[in-house]
């Protein structure tokens, strides 16, 4: 069985910031001067500018807290969801197969903003639960989606030599695929995984329109009391900025590091 499974195909699908790697090494490197410029001009405003651009650094946190909770809930469900539907897109079972490929053309053939209005009103038909709880659940269940064909892809680009070697070791397909074919997928699809991240870490400013106060939300909030609506969205896209910069250099960190054991 080989150690380098690797004559794999990058897999890139996200419409987020673009992961640095090794490569942009140099000192004025794209990510730093947007990474560093945000920063310098979002402490200009602060400190330099003071009002009303201080007073709104004071107001937004608490929706940058909600945006990592909407953000990471969303993304640790919408990976359960993608490996699930990736695996049923690559099964031999018909049922399984049609069933996960429907769910992947249906949800990926309707706007998200529309997902997010009926899984919170038809959610709330039924069961009365949390606003936040139902934007995560609706972003999931969007994501999963796009997440299932990453699995897919990422299995897939998986030599069918390791399944046959792990076979022939006495494995079942179930062992194979969890201790031999799943180990190396991952690796293959941490990156577009980050990118999703990013993706649905820019997305999750649609649960604004629920009650949820993220960053955006609570921008809107501002903004409408004061007036202040140029000085409050400019402070709104820096942080994001800077938030989908910051985690696009980790996501990158992580790869090379988990490039660096192979």
């Amino acid at each position: 069985m080989s150690k380098n499974p690797t004559s794999h195909t990058p897999i890139d699908v996200g419409d987020g910031a673009a992961i640095p790697n090794k490569n942009d090494a140099g000192l004025f490197t794209a990510w730093r001067i947007a990474f560093f410029g945000a920063i310098f001009v979002s402490l200009y405003l602060a400190f330099g500018k003071s009002d009303p651009y201080y007073e709104i650094f004071k107001f937004v946190p608490d929706g940058i807290l909600v945006t990592f909770k909407v953000t990471l809930g969303a993304i640790l469900l919408a990976t359960c969801i993608g490996l699930i539907t990736g695996l049923g897109r690559i099964s031999g079972n018909r049922f399984i197969n049609g069933a996960a490929s429907l769910y992947v053309e249906v949800i990926r053939g309707i706007p998200l903003l529309v997902q997010i209005f009926y899984i919170y009103y038809a959610l709330g038909r039924f069961v009365k639960i949390p606003d936040m709880l139902s934007a995560i659940i609706a972003m999931a269940v969007c994501y999963g989606a796009y997440m299932g064909e990453v699995f897919r892809a990422g299995i897939q680009s998986i030599p069918k030599g390791q399944m046959e070697a792990a076979l022939s070791l006495g494995m079942s397909r179930g062992q194979a695929m969890r201790q031999v074919i799943l180990p190396q997928a991952f690796k293959v699809v941490l990156p577009p995984i980050g990118n999703e991240f990013i993706a649905l870490l820019k997305d999750s400013s649609l649960v604004s329109i629920l009650a949820v106060s993220d960053l955006l939300r609570r921008g809107r909030e501002y903004a409408s009391e004061t007036f202040s609506y140029f000085e409050t969205y400019t402070v709104i896209a820096l942080i994001y900025l800077v938030m989908t910069l910051f985690f696009s250099k980790l996501i990158g960190i992580m790869e090379e590091r988990l490039n660096a054991g192979k």
